[in-house]
């Protein structure tokens, strides 16, 4: 950068201020190269400024895209209740056959394999029965209201295989403060689980989900056992582009991730009005907090009424 002198009338470019304070004035090839030197600063921060720019309309863009999916996922709720017969001999024919292939397995880990895969279909087979069995009642869970216990369930449910991380759920709540009812929203749903994935992802054995419910407030809380997040992105998690686990690799997938599902799932969350926080864990671990004011997510006897 070029020294300033300030004269009378503004300020002054110098090549140099000699020690009596006595200003050189500079050469036009030193102007030259000054003013070369001041475009490609504003050129570099236009463009920085432009490609934070794409980076959150993309991210914006990719959110409304998880929240359609997610509603359009939740209205599919009366169509599986009409096809549960439909599926219910196919499933039925595929756990037969991979009983037959858990009998007949040359090895263990086809053994397991098949083992696996009739649990599955079993899981399968049992959800249809829900669904034929009370028809109503399940469409009622799907688009309108769920108890905590169950959203712990569904948040967890795809967890629950996870080899070597074991996943548990904790409701509690005040003293003589009953457990409310929730509304039943993508948008929760989609952010909780991303945020289970990642902790169990990055866990060394446990991940525990731990809700906690007052007569004025609804909280979640994340909390795994790995390594933590780095410091230096702690302050600035939940923006676009702010890897979660800096320099970490996860240990069940081999990746590092990009910070944009970190970002979606707290944009999703504050749009519901919870207060989101990322903090490390003592010793060690990551925590990620959700909070609600009861009122906004909780589904009331007026409520019911309307």
């Amino acid at each position: 950068a070029q020294p300033i002198m300030k004269v009378s009338g503004g300020l002054k470019l110098c090549a140099s201020i000699d020690g009596k304070g006595q200003c050189r004035k500079a050469s036009s090839t030193e102007l030259a190269i000054a003013n070369i030197a001041g475009i490609i600063v504003i050129t570099g921060t236009v463009r920085q400024a432009a490609e934070e720019s794409s980076r959150m309309a993309l991210a914006l863009d990719v959110t409304q895209a998880v929240l359609a999916r997610e509603q359009r996922l939740s209205a599919l709720g009366a169509l599986a209740a009409a096809a549960a017969h439909e599926l219910g001999t196919p499933l039925a024919t595929i756990s037969i056959v991979a009983k037959e292939l858990a009998r007949e397995a040359p090895t263990a880990s086809v053994k397991e394999d098949a083992d696996l895969l009739i649990a599955q279909a079993e899981r399968c087979r049992e959800i249809l029965r829900r669904l034929t069995d009370a028809p109503a009642a399940a469409s009622d869970e799907v688009h309108e209201r769920m108890s905590l216990l169950q959203l712990m369930h569904e948040v967890i449910e795809p967890h629950a295989d996870v080899k070597g991380v074991r996943v548990e759920a904790i409701v509690s709540g005040a003293p003589g403060v009953a457990a409310p009812d929730i509304w039943r929203m993508p948008e929760v749903l989609h952010a909780m689980t991303s945020f289970v994935e990642n902790a169990v992802d990055f866990a060394t054995s446990e991940v525990l989900i731990t809700v906690r419910f007052d007569a004025d407030t609804v909280g979640i809380e994340v909390r795994d056992d790995g390594p933590g997040f780095a410091p230096e992105v702690l302050a600035k998690l939940g923006e676009p582009y702010v890897t979660s686990r800096a320099g970490v690799e996860g240990g069940r997938t081999g990746h590092v991730g990009m910070g944009l599902g970190f970002f979606i799932a707290k944009t999703l969350l504050e749009r519901t009005g919870a207060i989101v926080t990322f903090q490390n864990g003592r010793p060690r671990g990551a925590v990620v907090a959700a909070r609600w004011p009861r009122k906004r997510i909780e589904v009331t006897a007026a409520d019911e009424l309307t």
